[in-house]
């Protein structure tokens, strides 16, 4: 039987130490310690996942108080009785020792109270999760309506943001150039020309391509009716006048026309000269 220790923070700069020195004077060797640095509202957590692929029937799992285990009613529940039930596992909550399992493991009236002291703290655990994020709202609001500013501090404008907000008006700079001289990002730029009523030049652009599509639009009806006007008709030959074959033209060659004449051919033979019994050949 090995005992683990499981201990977890919202963030990384929240301190763990408290917890640590809990644990180990459980006592609990270091290397059985599992920290995460993970939210506690799901269970899907790197370290959790690692202590959980270690953890055998009849291990032990020590954790300093249930929200440290999870912050949702739910999963604490169905997470409480998979470590008990399916994997066999006894849980420890330091500062509840109501919720011990080791206590008794063959009493079932101390894995009753167990459960109960279980299900009243996961709901107490849940309401107090949702009641944060409740107060967390309110103050929201209420900064809101005082007016103040919320968020990343804002960027002052330079001091030729007017300048260069009536070169953009006049359309003289695009608002690549406009950033890019103001040392600002592009959103920051489009963001203070909402403010000050400046339409950007792009955005210009396309208000007056806008112009051109209307003249578009207005000539369709004049191409639909000059593409539906008939076509001339273009003079054609007969088709029968163009099939009709020609007449046969008759050509007389004369003896000494014909270019292959017996005698003519036998007369070039004999004046061939012979080259087949050269000397040398």
């Amino acid at each position: 039987m090995a005992a683990y220790g499981y201990a977890r923070v919202s963030s990384k700069d929240q301190n763990v130490r408290r917890q640590l020195d809990a644990l180990q004077a459980f006592p609990l060797s270091k290397r059985n310690i599992y920290i995460d640095h993970w939210t506690g509202a799901t269970f899907d957590r790197p370290r959790y996942r690692a202590l959980m692929r270690r953890l055998r029937a009849g291990d032990v799992l020590v954790v300093t108080s249930i929200d440290r285990l999870g912050r949702s009613y739910a999963e604490i529940l169905d997470q409480w009785r998979y470590l008990t039930r399916t994997r066999r596992a006894a849980i420890v909550v330091l500062d509840m020792p109501l919720l011990d399992t080791r206590v008794t493991p063959s009493n079932l009236t101390g894995a009753f109270v167990a459960d109960i002291v279980l299900q009243l703290l996961s709901y107490v655990a849940q309401i107090e999760r949702e009641n944060i994020r409740h107060r967390q709202a309110e103050g929201i609001a209420a900064a809101r309506a005082r007016g103040e500013h919320l968020g990343r501090p804002r960027i002052r404008r330079p001091p030729n943001w007017e300048e260069v907000r009536e070169r953009i008006r006049r359309q003289e700079l695009s608002r690549y150039q406009a950033a890019r001289e103001l040392g600002i990002a592009r959103n920051t730029l489009l963001k203070w020309l909402r403010e000050d009523g400046v339409q950007p030049p792009e955005q210009a652009a396309r208000g007056r391509g806008s112009g051109t599509r209307e003249a578009l639009a207005r000539e369709a009806p004049a191409r639909e009716v000059a593409r539906a006007a008939p076509t001339p008709a273009v003079a054609q030959t007969p088709v029968a006048a163009r099939a009709a074959p020609k007449p046969a033209q008759t050509q007389t060659q004369t003896h000494e026309q014909a270019p292959n004449h017996p005698d003519e051919c036998s007369k070039n033979r004999n004046e061939r000269p012979n080259t087949r019994n050269k000397p040398g050949r």
